[in-house]
């Protein structure tokens, strides 16, 4: 993406504070040549005046905080030397760049900029050739199978990790605020371009969106062309690990994910999870519930997947027990 051999110095991006909130390549450090409403006054007097019009009130405004600029890039330097992009590699990353060679530091710029970022990470999830999906029911614990196979040395994507989200209507319960679409997107790249793309990667079965935020459409296809394996687990075990996850919740905060489902379940159900809620009697609460979600995974879970599923029985409450066991099956 960058020049050759200097993808591993810092990165800038010029864009406006908004621009970079909604999206922006992982680990970029921003420093907005125009703040949100310096941008917008300047486009509009490129459109309703003109070019020359909008670069001198441009100028007017980049003028007193060149020297900020300038002393803001040289601590995020290394070894005098960084990246820079804009949203087309065009007049702001040039111009900031052309400011940072001034004061001795040498700029590459992202040719077509953020847009050719966005453009690399379409096609970058076509390369993906040893995906693994973990499959199985809601309550089996997959996040942490997950993270003990990475722990096992396995690479891993942790989406809900990522999304903040744990993909179902309790998903956002003790989650931070979920990113844009893009910075999910931008930062599934980002774990994947760390990996050996020639040995397996690991990843949970998601529907296309987690929360609010979307998978790219080629991770997606991939994800439903990949070897899955499907994981067997004791029901008893599956309510016990959900009381534990959710039990910490008040039972105003559960109650009122539990009515987000009445349309599924049917209100009669609802209403008798709540009250079980409100007696405290946790388990029954998650009986119920799983049976909605038990039949929602039956109907949904091989809808999208070209393979047929490896079906993987475990015993074991033990993530690292169950990730070894996943680890065998993966190498026969």
């Amino acid at each position: 993406m960058f020049v050759e051999g200097e993808e591993k110095n810092p990165i800038i991006d010029v864009r406006s504070p908004a621009e970079f909130l909604k999206g922006h390549i992982p680990g970029a450090v921003n420093i907005p040549i125009f703040d949100n409403l310096e941008r917008a006054k300047v486009g509009t007097v490129y459109k309703q005046q003109s070019r020359d019009e909008a670069i001198a009130m441009g100028l007017e405004i980049v003028g007193p905080k060149m020297k900020s600029f300038t002393e803001q890039a040289k601590k995020i330097a290394v070894n005098g030397e960084l990246n820079v992009y804009c949203w087309r590699g065009g007049m702001r990353s040039e111009k900031m760049a052309w400011l940072f060679e001034l004061v001795g530091i040498k700029t590459n710029v992202l040719q077509n900029g953020y847009k050719a970022y966005r453009n690399y990470l379409h096609k970058s999830f076509q390369k993906m050739k040893h995906l693994i999906v973990v499959q199985a029911p809601t309550g089996s614990g997959k996040t942490k199978i997950l993270h003990a196979l990475s722990k096992a040395g396995e690479q891993v994507i942790d989406l809900e990790g990522l999304a903040n989200h744990k993909g179902s209507a309790f998903g956002g319960l003790g989650e931070k605020e979920q990113p844009t679409t893009q910075q999910f997107q931008n930062d599934i790249l980002a774990a994947m371009l760390a990996f050996d793309l020639e040995k397996p990667i690991w990843i949970e079965s998601e529907s296309v969106t987690i929360g609010k935020v979307y998978l790219p459409e080629e991770l997606w296809k991939k994800m439903n062309e990949a070897t899955v394996m499907a994981l067997e687990m004791p029901r008893s075990f599956r309510i016990e690990h959900i009381v534990e996850q959710y039990g910490k919740f008040s039972v105003e905060e559960l109650s009122s994910k539990i009515s987000q489902l009445e349309q599924n379940m049917g209100g009669a159900n609802v209403k008798t999870a709540i009250e079980l809620v409100e007696k405290g009697d946790l388990h029954a609460a998650v009986d119920i519930l799983l049976n909605y979600y038990d039949k929602f995974y039956a109907h949904s879970a091989s809808k999208y997947k070209i393979n047929k599923p490896v079906l993987v029985s475990l015993s074991s409450v033990e993530p690292a027990e169950n990730a070894r066991v996943l680890i065998n099956l993966s190498s026969t």
